[in-house]
């Protein structure tokens, strides 16, 4: 199977975040008197365009990531304030494996059949490898970049600011971006205090914030 999209799925989030964030903040300038039913937005807003940050990191999101390649998450686990759990090459054995497929290279028959060709040699080898008696964590040695690896994903609210500055840069590369640009859509959702400030580029899958 061949995958040209991510499939981004929430797990988990830290209930009632942004009152969570705005009560940490409070504790700061001893504020929690003036905590109301809807001040966290303007307080947590506030705080963000001001660089006090470090009270987002009081909240997290949890996300499954399908559909995306080892060459995506090569970039996604450099970002080392995050937690990761990724599907092992070592002990899941890759004879039915998924793949990606680059958006510009499935444009062209030629290169798309190409491609193809080259994956299914892939698999064709490492099969090869495994009917021999090499160890899956042996064979895995001839399995492209390409292939789908599932990743669980966890981080802090300032480091998913981090993450989208970073990632949601027309310079970052696009698998990276559109993976970025669906967590981002869900956390707008679920924490609009903390990531309503980013602007979304629909043309090139690209965001920023307003108010850095």
């Amino acid at each position: 199977m061949e995958y040209s999209r991510p499939i981004v799925k929430l797990l988990a989030v830290t209930p009632f975040s942004e009152k969570l964030v705005e009560e940490a903040g409070r504790t700061c300038y001893l504020s929690l008197d003036r905590i109301t039913g809807e001040s966290e937005r303007n307080f947590v807003r506030r705080c963000i365009k001001n660089g006090h940050h470090s009270i987002l990191e009081h909240a997290s999101a949890t996300f499954r990531i399908l559909g995306a390649s080892r060459a995506f998450t090569h970039q996604l686990v450099r970002h080392r304030l995050a937690s990761f759990s990724q599907q092992s090459q070592r002990y899941v054995d890759e004879k039915e494996f998924n793949y990606i497929i680059p958006d510009d290279i499935l444009a062209n028959a030629d290169a798309a059949a190409i491609y193809r060709e080259f994956m299914e040699k892939s698999r064709e080898t490492y099969m090869k490898l495994r009917s021999l008696g090499m160890r899956k964590e042996d064979s895995r040695f001839v399995l492209p970049n390409a292939l789908e690896s599932q990743i669980v994903f966890s981080a802090n609210f300032r480091e998913f600011r981090t993450i989208f500055n970073l990632r949601l840069d027309r310079s970052a590369q696009w698998e990276i971006r559109r993976v970025c640009m669906e967590m981002l859509r869900v956390l707008q959702k679920e924490a609009p205090a903390v990531f309503g400030d980013y602007e979304i580029n629909e043309e090139d899958c690209t965001a920023r914030s307003v108010l850095i």
